[in-house]
């Protein structure tokens, strides 16, 4: 990292390939962290102008990033200011009160619902953030990323060797992911998969949106019912593949939407889901393991008490239909 000794720090080009933690984030934002001290007048000029390139082509701000992408940064000259002001205390303990392991080479989280990844699009602090602040000390990067709706297992890298080794797993497919989704319906069968390519698009006003296309990129889930409740399914959701929003958007293609999720989901089944005290997407990151150097990696993290508490919810209505 460089030193600022005077007023202004020259930088040349920089050519940087974009990583999990940055992937589906919008190029004006992700710029706006990695040119700190730079104004935002600036950073959009640049923009503008045709002097920030992704794969050598010229990017507009609401260009959204991709894993594997080289992002080309002019040079420009950062003026130094004063330090950030910290996130609030409570965010800090709140995200140290979520580690469940940490080693060498990773630190691992039982992410809270409600909590961004990352800082961007609005959000000030992310996971990642607030870790750095509580441990000013360590390199802490983001290995993957779950949306901020999503809660449960969030891995960080400690050593370049821990970050570089997982995501060379996660890329050759090598890593299992599980979640714990609540499917609206029932499901003909208790075990199934959905092979269907997606593709994102961007809608007018910046959301990201996910669907279903044939030039899309291939997608594969894997869904086996845990429990059956009245009107519902408590899923297990294996990723074969890892796409944007892949295990909400396959849900949604089968006839069988998440449970609360606003934005691929069925209106009417979330205001009776809400009834019953879902207040947030029911999707949780239960499992993740892998393989690393000859040692073999696990965690998981059980269903939140929120989202327990929906389906202790749903049970009496199952059982006074049994009767």
């Amino acid at each position: 990292m460089q030193t600022a000794t005077s007023p202004d720090v020259p930088q040349g080009v920089r050519q940087v390939e974009i990583g999990p933690e940055r992937d589906g984030q919008r190029i004006d934002n992700a710029l706006m962290t990695l040119l700190k001290g730079v104004p935002k007048s600036m950073i959009y000029r640049l923009l503008r102008t045709g002097q920030v390139r992704v794969n050598g082509k010229r990017a507009k701000p609401d260009t959204r990033l991709s894993q594997g992408d080289m992002l080309r940064i002019p040079p420009v000259r950062v003026a130094e200011r004063p330090a950030e002001e910290g996130a609030p205390q409570a965010a800090i303990a709140a995200v140290e009160a979520a580690v469940i392991f940490e080693d060498k080479h990773f630190l691992v989280i039982d992410k809270p619902a409600g909590m961004a990844s990352h800082g961007g699009s609005g959000v000030s602090f992310g996971a990642i953030e607030l870790l750095r602040q509580a441990r000013p000390k360590e390199h802490l990067e983001l290995v993957h990323r779950l949306d901020r709706d999503t809660s449960g297992v969030l891995v960080f890298a400690r050593t370049r060797a821990g970050l570089t080794g997982l995501q060379a797993a996660i890329r050759a497919g090598e890593v299992t992911k599980q979640y714990l989704c609540l499917m609206v319906g029932h499901p003909q069968k208790a075990k199934f998969d959905v092979n269907a390519s997606l593709k994102k698009s961007v809608l007018q006003g910046g959301e990201r949106m996910v669907r279903v296309a044939d030039d899309g990129k291939p997608s594969l889930t894997f869904f086996r019912e845990m429990e059956h409740y009245s009107g519902a399914r408590l899923m297990q959701a294996t990723l074969g593949t890892g796409r944007t929003h892949q295990i909400r958007v396959h849900a949604a293609h089968v006839g069988h939407p998440l449970a609360g999720d606003a934005k691929y989901g069925d209106k009417e089944a979330n205001k009776r889901f809400r009834e019953r005290g879902l207040h947030r997407l029911f999707l949780h990151a239960s499992h993740l393991s892998f393989e690393l150097d000859g040692r073999s990696y696990g965690f998981s993290a059980p269903l939140p008490d929120d989202l327990r508490s929906v389906l202790d919810a749903l049970r009496p209505q199952e059982k006074s239909r049994k009767r």
